[in-house]
């Protein structure tokens, strides 16, 4: 019997107890993602389970390399990425800074910055879809009557009208997270600071590049990697919208994905669409992660 509760098999008992853990996650995480990168391998059309294998090739990632439609796929990720997250992170910067300040209300300010993120996402997005609706939409009424348009804005038949009107409902949905998160952050940072350069005669614009920026670096970071990572997997929001149309121009990488797997049911193709995703995203939140703990040294 080991006596756990001795120095030499302590250490022991900490492996036992993270053992769950580490299997659980085993079975949802990597199990999945090596499955994914099996099925890349190999031209299936339906997966099944204990089906025959079928011999892996290099087909399938061929095929992306020579794909227009994975390339156009990617270039409109990239572009949604930046204008999402960097308008996201914005707005969230703002809105955190407003409702972080002491006023009369502050409790129901916060609540409402809260609520686009706790409406689902799906039922959120139909009823923009209704909004956005050429015919009797509310929002193309509402800019006729004010004179900012002379015509009805096609918002499904428009390329440029329709990535933009899924960049906004992607924005209004996200904003909220990073609001919150950003919240968090700036109610970190001790007030002394701020009153040390108050004295020292800081204004406004110093105190925020020297003190709330700099602090906020580790928050911006992380918050900049969930940001990216929900924006390349989102599919309810486009696919609610647009389905990926017209002509392309808001399918993404997960539309892209969904369309091989389950539309055209090829699913070695659908699943090294997948791969490359997650290679990509794997990257890039290095990348970020390592850029924001820079900025904090």
């Amino acid at each position: 019997m080991i006596d756990f509760s001795s120095p030499r098999h302590r250490a022991k008992f900490g492996y036992l107890l993270l053992a769950p853990a580490v299997i659980m996650m085993a079975l949802i995480i990597i199990y999945p993602i090596l499955l994914s990168v099996d099925i890349s391998l190999q031209d299936v059309r339906i997966a099944r389970v204990g089906g025959d294998r079928e011999p892996w090739t290099l087909e399938n990632y061929r095929w992306l390399t020579s794909s227009a439609e994975f390339w156009n796929s990617l270039w409109v990720t990239a572009k949604m990425v930046l204008t999402v997250g960097g308008i996201s992170l914005i707005i969230g910067l703002a809105t955190a800074l407003l409702v972080n300040q002491k006023f009369r209300g502050r409790s129901l300010a916060r609540l409402f910055v809260a609520l686009p993120w706790a409406v689902p996402e799906v039922v959120a997005t139909v009823i923009w879809a209704w909004m956005l609706d050429s015919s009797f939409g509310v929002i193309n009424w509402a800019l006729l009557k004010i004179g900012l348009v002379d015509q009805a804005i096609q918002f499904g038949s428009n390329s440029t009208a329709a990535f933009f009107a899924v960049c906004f409902v992607m924005i209004w949905k996200g904003y909220p997270l990073v609001s919150i998160m950003l919240l968090a952050g700036l109610q970190s940072i001790p007030e002394e600071q701020y009153q040390a350069a108050r004295v020292d005669g800081a204004n406004v614009w110093q105190r925020f590049f020297y003190i709330t920026l700099p602090s906020l670096a580790p928050v911006l970071g992380v918050t900049s990697v969930m940001t990216t990572l929900w924006v390349f997997r989102d599919f309810a929001i486009i696919y609610v919208l647009t389905q990926g149309g017209p002509i392309g121009s808001t399918t993404t990488l997960s539309i892209l994905t969904f369309e091989q797997s389950f539309a055209f049911f090829r699913m070695g193709q659908g699943a090294a669409v997948g791969v490359v995703t997650l290679v990509i995203c794997a990257f890039i939140s290095r990348a970020l992660v390592g850029r924001f703990a820079n900025s904090v040294h």
